[in-house]
C-alpha cells in the first residue's frame, strides 16, 4: 500500500512547516526566466555584427573547406612571376609587353581577358605605347581593366576596355581575407567587382551593364560605397594538380607567352587572368583556414572569386536578424529541455543542439548559399547547463534547509555532522530523518497490505488512492484491473442490497458516487455481487488534510451465510423429514397399546423396521453430505474408471432387485484425475442407485437398463449415466439442484433429496461440476465431469 497521509495528532507549525510545493515551484520558475531572460539577451547581443567573429570564424572556414568547389578549367592565369622579371627587367615594364602579350592571347580568342594592371598614369618616356596599348584593347573587345579608389585608368584605355571593375578586398580582424563586395565605388559611379564583370564580358561582351548608383541617404556616408558582400568559395586543386601549395588554376609565365611558347588554342574561349606573383609585387593575401598554406596573390584571389561566380558557388553572410534568430532559438530551446528533461536529458539536449548549430553553420552554405555565425549559440549553450545546475543546486540547498527545519519541528533526530560542506550536511542529516519515515512508512504500509479483507482509500467523489493487496485480488476476480484513480462505485456497481438488508432499497446498489458525495452512507451494510458473494460493506469517513476521504472495507461473509442456510436445512430436515417416520413408529406404537383392534405383529413390525430403516437412511445421507461440505479431502490420483467399476459392483444387488440391468464400458486408456476415492465412489452409487430408483420407474420390468458410461476428452473425465425413464422438464431440472429437493411425481418413493446434493458438492470440491441432460420422454444422463490429471 502506498505512503499514507501524516498523522494528525502531531501537527507541525505553521512556522515549521516546509515550503509548499507550488511556492518551491514558483521560485524554479522565477530562476528560470531570470537565467532565460539573461542568457538570451547575452546570445541576442553577442549574434550581431563584429562579435566573437574569430570563433565564428574558425566554424565557417571549417565549413567552407568541407564544401570547396573544384577549380574551373576555363580559367587560366598569365602570372607576371619571378622569372618574367629575372628575363624582362624590373617592374614596370612598358606597356608595348602588354599590348603584344593581349595581341598573342586574343588570336584564339578567349572568352575574356583581365588585366590586373593599374594604368591610371601615362607612360612618359614612352607615349606611343599607351596609343599601341589602347587600340589593342579596343581591337580585343574583351579585356577588363581594374580601378581602385581615387585611380582610375586613363580615358584612353577606359573607352577602350570592355568592362571596368574594383578588386578591393576586406580584411577581417585575424588578418584573412573571406569575402568580397560585388559592387564598390562612389555614389555616382559604382563598379562591379573585377571577376564578376569579367563574367558579364565573356556571355555579354561589352553590353554589361553597370550596376544603379545609390544616392546616399546620410550626408555622412562615405565617397567609397561598398555592397553586397558574399562570401568568396575558395577553389579546390584538382587531384592531378599535386601539392596544396600551388594555385588550383593553370598558370603560365608571363615570359612564356610573351615569347609564344604557349599556343595560342590555350586561351581560346577560356577566362584570362594577367596580374603579378611575383615576390614584393603587387598584393598578397593570407587565406582563411584550410584554403591555402601560402598567401595568395590578387590576381588569384580574382581567379577565386571568378571561379565561384561560374560555379555559383558564393554564399552570403546571414543578417543579424537571421543570426539572432537562429542562435537564439537553439538557446531557448537547450533552457526548455533543462527545466523539462531534468539534468541527463537536458545535458543531452545540449550536446544534441550544438552539434545542430554546428551541422546548420556546414550544410546552410551548400543548401540555401547562406553562411551563419554559431559562435554565440555555442557559448549560450556551453554556459546553460553549468548556470541552470548551479541554480537547482541552489535551489535543493534551500529545500533540504526547509526540510531540515520542518524534520526538527516533528521531533525527528537531524543533527548536522562534523566534516564536510554545508550541503553534505543537511542531506545526511535529511537523509536519517527519512530512514526513519522509511521504516515507519514500510511498517505501517505492510500492516494494511498484510489486511485480509479488501480494502479501499478514495477521496470524496469515489476515487480510488490506496488499496491493499485483498482489494487489488478482489478487482482481479471481477475481471478488473485496478488502479490508481479509478471509480470505486464503478467497480462495486454489481454490489447490491439484499432484500432483507437494512438501508439502500433492495437490489439497488450499495454504493454510489452520489450518496459518497452527500456523506450519507450507513456505517456497515450487507449485499451480494455479481458473484453471488455475500459481502459486508464497512465505511469510514477521515479527514487528513489536504486529503479527505472514506475508507472502505469489504468483508466476505458467504461462508457465514452458506452456514446458516445449512443450519437453517438442517432444522428443516430434523423437524420434519426425520421426525416424520419417527412420529409414524410412535403412533403404530399407541395404536399397539391402546387399540381394542390392535394391528398384528406380523404387520406391525415390517412397518416399523421400514420406519427406523427410513430414519437411519436420512440420517445418514444427511451425515455424508455435512462430511462433503466440511470434511477436507485425501486427495491422490487414481483412475476414474476403477472408481466406476467398484461403484457399478456396489450397485449390482440394488439393481438386481429392482429388475434392471446396468450396461458398463470403460475406454481403453486409463483416465486419470485428483480426488479422494471414498467420496467419489459414493457420488458414483448415488447417481446409479438414483438411476435405478427413479430412472428406472414407468420403465418395463423387462426392459429397463441403465447405463454407465466413463468418457473422456482432452482435459477432463466423465462419468456418465443414462437411464430410459420418464425424463424431466429444464423446470424439474433445476429443482433438482437444490438440497431436500425432490419431484413431485416421486413423492410416494423413499429419501429426501440428498443424493444430488451429495454429488454437487463432490464434484465441486473436486475442481468439476455436475451436469443434467434430460427431456421429457426421453430419459435422462447425470454427468460427473471432473478435470484430467497430469500423469507423472
Amino acid at each position: 500500500m502506498s505512503t499514507l497521509p501524516p498523522s494528525p495528532d502531531s501537527p507541525a507549525t505553521p512556522a515549521q512547516q516546509v515550503q509548499p510545493a507550488p511556492a518551491r515551484g514558483r521560485g524554479l520558475r522565477r530562476d528560470w526566466l531570470l537565467l532565460a531572460a539573461g542568457l538570451l539577451s547575452l546570445v541576442f547581443w553577442l549574434s550581431g555584427d563584429g562579435q566573437l567573429e574569430r570563433i565564428n570564424g574558425l566554424v565557417q572556414d571549417t565549413a567552407s573547406w568541407l564544401h570547396r568547389p573544384k577549380a574551373s578549367q576555363d580559367i587560366v592565369i598569365v602570372a607576371i612571376d619571378d622569372a618574367s622579371i629575372d628575363a624582362i627587367g624590373r617592374w614596370p615594364w612598358r606597356r608595348a609587353l602588354h599590348a603584344g602579350l593581349l595581341e598573342r592571347i586574343s588570336q584564339a580568342p578567349p572568352r575574356a581577358i583581365g588585366l590586373d594592371v593599374m594604368l591610371s598614369e601615362e607612360d612618359l618616356d614612352y607615349p606611343g605605347d599607351d596609343l599601341l596599348l589602347a587600340r589593342v584593347l579596343q581591337r580585343s573587345g574583351r579585356t577588363a581593366l581594374p580601378v581602385a579608389p581615387g585611380t582610375d585608368p586613363l580615358p584612353a584605355f577606359a573607352q577602350a576596355a570592355a568592362a571596368l571593375g574594383h578588386t578591393q578586398l576586406p580584411v577581417d580582424s585575424d588578418g584573412a581575407v573571406r569575402s568580397f563586395h560585388a559592387i564598390e565605388g562612389s555614389a555616382q559611379q559604382p563598379w562591379w567587382h573585377m571577376a564578376l564583370a569579367l563574367h558579364c564580358v565573356g556571355q555579354h561582351g561589352r553590353a554589361c551593364a553597370r550596376p544603379e548608383p545609390v544616392p546616399p541617404l546620410d550626408p555622412g556616408t562615405p565617397a567609397w560605397q561598398r555592397r553586397q558582400r558574399e562570401i568568396i568559395a575558395f577553389a579546390q586543386a584538382r587531384p592531378e594538380q599535386g601539392a596544396r601549395d600551388r594555385s588550383p588554376f593553370t598558370t603560365y609565365s608571363y615570359i612564356d607567352v610573351l615569347r609564344g611558347r604557349i599556343p595560342a588554342a590555350a586561351f581560346r574561349g577560356k577566362y584570362v587572368l594577367i596580374g603579378t606573383t611575383a615576390a614584393g609585387l603587387g598584393a598578397q593575401f593570407t587565406a582563411p583556414l584550410g584554403a591555402s598554406a601560402r598567401p595568395i596573390s590578387s590576381v588569384e584571389m580574382l581567379a577565386h572569386v571568378l571561379n565561384g561566380s561560374l560555379q555559383g558557388s558564393h554564399v552570403h553572410r546571414a543578417s543579424a536578424g537571421l543570426d539572432r534568430a537562429l542562435n537564439t532559438a537553439a538557446v531557448l530551446l537547450a533552457l526548455l529541455a533543462l527545466a523539462w528533461l531534468g539534468p541527463s536529458g537536458g545535458m543531452l539536449a545540449c550536446a544534441l543542439l550544438a552539434l545542430a548549430c554546428l551541422s546548420l553553420a556546414g550544410l546552410a552554405p551548400r543548401i540555401w548559399q547562406v553562411q551563419t555565425a554559431p559562435a554565440a549559440a555555442l557559448l549560450g549553450l556551453a554556459l546553460a547547463y553549468p548556470l541552470w545546475s548551479w541554480l537547482r543546486l541552489r535551489a535543493a540547498a534551500r529545500f533540504l534547509a526547509l526540510e531540515l527545519r520542518d524534520l526538527q519541528g516533528q521531533g525527528l533526530p537531524t543533527a548536522l555532522r562534523l566534516g564536510g560542506d554545508l550541503l553534505d550536511q543537511r542531506i545526511a542529516a535529511v537523509e536519517q530523518a527519512s530512514r526513519q519515515l522509511r521504516a515507519l512508512h514500510h511498517f505501517v504500509s505492510e500492516s494494511l497490505r498484510q489486511l485480509p479483507s479488501p480494502t479501499f482509500v478514495c477521496d470524496r467523489q469515489g476515487h480510488v488512492l490506496l488499496a491493499n493487496a485483498a482489494a487489488h485480488a478482489y478487482a482481479r476476480s471481477l475481471d478488473h484491473d485496478l488502479r490508481a484513480g479509478d471509480s470505486l462505485p464503478r467497480l462495486l456497481d454489481g454490489l447490491r442490497a439484499l432484500d432483507t438488508a437494512p438501508g439502500p432499497q433492495a437490489g439497488s446498489p450499495l454504493l454510489t458516487a452520489r450518496a459518497l458525495a452527500a456523506g450519507g452512507l450507513p456505517l456497515s451494510s450487507e449485499g451480494r455481487d455479481g458473484r453471488g458473494r455475500s459481502l459486508m460493506l464497512l465505511v469510514q469517513a477521515f479527514e487528513a488534510p489536504p486529503t479527505a476521504g472514506w475508507l472502505i472495507t469489504l468483508v466476505d461473509i458467504s461462508d457465514l451465510r452458506s452456514a446458516q442456510a445449512q443450519r437453517d436445512q438442517a432444522m428443516q430436515f430434523i423437524s420434519h423429514d426425520i421426525r416424520a417416520p419417527v412420529a409414524s413408529i410412535i403412533t403404530l406404537l399407541e395404536m399397539q397399546r391402546g387399540s381394542v383392534q390392535a394391528p398384528d405383529l406380523g404387520m406391525l413390525l415390517p412397518r416399523i423396521e421400514g420406519y427406523a430403516q427410513a430414519s437411519l437412511q436420512l440420517a445418514d445421507d444427511f451425515v455424508h453430505l455435512a462430511r462433503a461440505q466440511q470434511q477436507a479431502l485425501r486427495q491422490q490420483q487414481l483412475d476414474l474408471g476403477l472408481v466406476l467399476d467398484q461403484a457399478v459392483e456396489s450397485c449390482w444387488a440394488q439393481a438386481s432387485a429392482a429388475h434392471v440391468q446396468l450396461e458398463f464400458s470403460l475406454p481403453e486408456q486409463e483416465c486419470p484425475v485428483l480426488g479422494d476415492p471414498g467420496m467419489l465412489h459414493r457420488a458414483a452409487v448415488n447417481l446409479i442407485g438414483n438411476a435405478i430408483k427413479y430412472g428406472a420407474h414407468g420403465q418395463q420390468a423387462s426392459g429397463a437398463t441403465v447405463q454407465c458410461l466413463l468418457l473422456q476428452d482432452a482435459g477432463h473425465c466423465r462419468i456418465a449415466i443414462r437411464d430410459h425413464g420418464p425424463g424431466m422438464d429444464a423446470q424439474a431440472v433445476a429443482r433438482l439442484s437444490q438440497p431436500f429437493e425432490r419431484l413431485d411425481h416421486h413423492q410416494h418413493l423413499d429419501g429426501a433429496g440428498l443424493g444430488l446434493a451429495f454429488v454437487r458438492t463432490v464434484a465441486a470440491r473436486h475442481g468439476g461440476q455436475l451436469q443434467i441432460e434430460s427431456a421429457p420422454g426421453q430419459g435422462s444422463t447425470f454427468s460427473i465431469v471432473l478435470p484430467k490429471a497430469q500423469q507423472a
